[in-house]
């Protein structure tokens, strides 16, 4: 067949470990035959990142803004651990994850790939719960120490007019652990149109949640930007369309979230978004089927999988042995970023690719073809083949390729 043809590339950005190796499996198997594939290819494996001193994070997050469409493989951000497994490091970089959201100041969207064959953990979840994560600040921004002596902290800022504010953070009689963290209004703004933006596109209810009663200034903010945006700009669409808008306490709302039924959109800060995002993903199957799409105010979007690089798969693989990795959520990245490329460029052959690919994925598990992490989640009695990665790919590509034809 006649390859499918892009006018304009998306931004590539590799990653590390077992994803990189699916990475180019997926490409490999998926892509490359059928689409005439263009990309802007950036490296944000560990070591290219160290060795261009995070630069190459930088640039890749800048061509995403310059091409409105980027797909990234998981990528390490390293601790302690990490430093001592890669004695190259010069620096423990920050996250390249935490370093896009603040260049491109967007909002993730995380989804959980739903299956008929695997029910989720929370039996009275009826429809997918996505969790529209804040992607930039707080503790993901911070700076923080460690003193050994008796002492007092403060916190000042210090305005360009020359005014200074100054707070006591605390005073300690003996060694302690500090951390500053910070958030903007433009940020925060941008986090709540973002989310109401989307709830209006997918005809969703949308909650939001913070902790303002003990976070009084710091997430009484988010609240009353939220509230403000949504009585100022959203309120008559919402209403036209049905939705309902509301505000509760974090606590307040897992509790609401465990006794819903599901099919709605979950606003979060940066750190609560992370976590409940796993949570989410565990209670509805697997982190490997869960999507991640960070969205701009401008349009902007960035696709990956929600997951890690999976380093204990990554061993074996480097022994010779095969592994059992679910790649779904990285070939959904891929899907989802072609399809936003055709869209964008007004190539409806490359949409309905992203479409075939995923509608091939999911066939292909629904017939019992599966990765190892999934055989135990399925329903009693449902039949399943446990396979290797490359095996599953090659599952997949035999279906894409009979839709295509």
């Amino acid at each position: 067949m006649e390859k499918i043809t892009m006018t304009t590339p998306l931004v590539e950005m590799d990653g590390d470990e077992m994803t990189r190796v699916l990475w180019a499996m997926i490409k490999e198997k998926l892509i490359l035959p059928f689409v005439d594939l263009k990309t802007e290819y950036y490296d944000l494996g560990l070591l290219h990142r160290n060795e261009t001193k995070d630069q190459v994070t930088i640039d890749a997050a800048n061509a995403t803004k310059r091409l409105g469409v980027a797909v990234k493989c998981a990528t390490i951000t390293p601790n302690r651990q990490r430093m001592e497994e890669y004695p190259e490091l010069t620096e423990m970089w920050k996250s390249p994850n935490g370093t896009i959201r603040a260049i491109l100041d967007g909002t993730a969207f995380r989804a959980p790939i739903v299956l008929d064959c695997i029910k989720p953990v929370v039996k009275n979840w009826e429809a997918p719960i996505t969790i529209a994560r804040h992607a930039y600040g707080d503790m993901y921004k911070a700076v923080d120490m460690v003193t050994e002596e008796p002492g007092t902290a403060v916190l000042t800022f210090k305005g360009e007019s020359g005014a200074e504010k100054t707070l006591t953070v605390q005073t300690v009689d003996g060694p302690a652990v500090w951390q500053g963290q910070h958030n903007t209004e433009k940020s925060i703004r941008a986090f709540a149109k973002s989310c109401f933006q989307y709830a209006i596109n997918q005809k969703q209810d949308l909650w939001f949640s913070t902790k303002d009663t003990i976070s009084k200034v710091y997430d009484g903010e988010f609240k009353r930007i939220f509230e403000e945006e949504y009585e100022n700009t959203y309120k008559v669409e919402f209403e036209k369309l049905g939705l309902t808008y509301f505000y509760t306490l974090i606590d307040d709302a897992v509790a609401r979230v465990i006794r819903s039924k599901g099919g709605f959109i979950w606003a979060l800060k940066n750190y609560d978004g992370d976590v409940m995002s796993d949570m989410v993903a565990t209670a509805f199957g697997s982190l490997a089927m869960m999507t991640s799409v960070l969205v701009s105010p401008d349009g902007t979007m960035e696709f990956e999988a929600s997951h890690g690089t999976v380093t204990r798969h990554y061993y074996k693989y480097l022994k010779g042995e095969k592994t059992s990795t679910n790649p779904i959520a990285t070939i959904f990245a891929w899907s989802g970023a072609l399809k936003r490329r055709g869209e964008l460029d007004g190539l409806p052959d490359l949409v309905k690719f992203g479409e075939a690919m995923e509608s091939a994925s999911l066939e292909t598990l629904e017939s019992g073809v599966m990765t190892k992490d999934l055989v135990g989640l399925v329903e009693p009695g449902f039949r399943t083949t446990a396979v290797n990665s490359e095996e599953f790919l090659d599952e997949i590509t035999k279906r894409l390729a009979k839709k295509l034809a």
